[in-house]
């Protein structure tokens, strides 16, 4: 069912770095047209020039791929189903024509192909109010149960973000720090959270992958957005104030929250928040490179 292109297959069999990369930032469902698109271009463009294969994570015609061609690029830009861990089976079973892979469905066709480093924007996490819904996003178990380093900008800054680090404390995944103290939360470079741990280098995350306790279990590396292109705090706060309450008042719920919200947002800072998804993806990416080059080493 799953399907690695050549130039990613070629790569992990002569030891080459790789960059798994998942595909819903990358279609209509992650950023408006064109600016997926850029975004796409953007962050392979830094993951090859970091030393590392980019291999973009989809299902395309039922299959489960790792690395895509053009005219499947193409075709993901396009995509409008979104595809989570869960959904992996269904999708090869009723062979859907495109689906674009969440953070967990990608961790895991990267961990199938044999990729250890997974560069997204940012994860999904514990949803306020969550002790009543019950609405943990599945990347939560993901990134517990596949052995590869995802990089991320934080968790989306709409979700109980102390709850999703004591999630992933009890899950046992390693919460790192790239450089910074604090957890971001997407488009800020901090929640007012603490992390765990700080490393310096990457190959520190790289020794932390390889010196960890559960075969099974992932690291993940949260490298706040760059300073200049950070959203004004004060102004992301009351955008997300009343996206979060537009949100509530259409009974958005469930996997719809996340377009739902980041749509919002982006009107109510005038599209600010475009720019600063752009950047955050950007330099997630080279930041992936600089660990999938340091992991050949460790």
């Amino acid at each position: 069912m799953i399907v690695v292109h050549d130039l990613v297959r070629t790569a992990l069999d002569e030891g080459r770095p790789v960059v798994a990369m998942e595909s819903t930032i990358y279609s209509t469902l992650g950023l408006p047209v064109p600016h997926n698109a850029e975004a796409l271009r953007r962050c392979k463009a830094a993951v090859e020039a970091g030393g590392a294969v980019p291999a973009v994570t989809a299902v395309v015609d039922g299959t489960w791929r790792v690395g895509l061609s053009q005219d499947e690029e193409q075709r993901v830009l396009e995509g409008t189903r979104k595809v989570a861990e869960r959904d992996l089976a269904v999708a090869a079973a009723q062979r859907w024509d495109v689906g674009v892979t969440t953070v967990s469905a990608s961790v895991a066709l990267a961990h199938h192909a044999g990729i250890e480093v997974f560069a997204t924007g940012g994860i999904g996490g514990v949803h306020r109010g969550a002790e009543l819904s019950g609405d943990v996003s599945a990347d939560l178990d993901a990134l517990a149960s596949h052995p590869v380093v995802t990089v991320c900008a934080g968790a989306k800054s709409f979700l109980d973000l102390a709850r999703t680090l004591e999630h992933l404390e009890t899950a046992g995944v390693p919460v790192l720090g790239w450089r910074h103290p604090d957890f971001p939360a997407f488009y800020v470079r901090s929640s007012g959270l603490p992390v765990p741990h700080v490393v310096e280098t990457a190959q520190e995350v790289a020794r932390v992958l390889r010196s960890r306790s559960r075969e099974s279990t992932g690291v993940l590396l949260t490298v706040p957005i760059p300073e200049a292109d950070e959203l004004d705090p004060a102004r992301h706060d009351a955008a997300l104030t009343t996206a979060l309450q537009a949100a509530q008042d259409a009974g958005i719920t469930g996997a719809a929250v996340t377009p739902f919200v980041l749509d919002r947002v982006g009107r109510e800072t005038e599209g600010g928040s475009v720019p600063a998804n752009l950047a955050l993806a950007e330099n997630n990416a080279s930041v992936a490179a600089q660990v999938a080059v340091a992991l050949r080493s460790v």
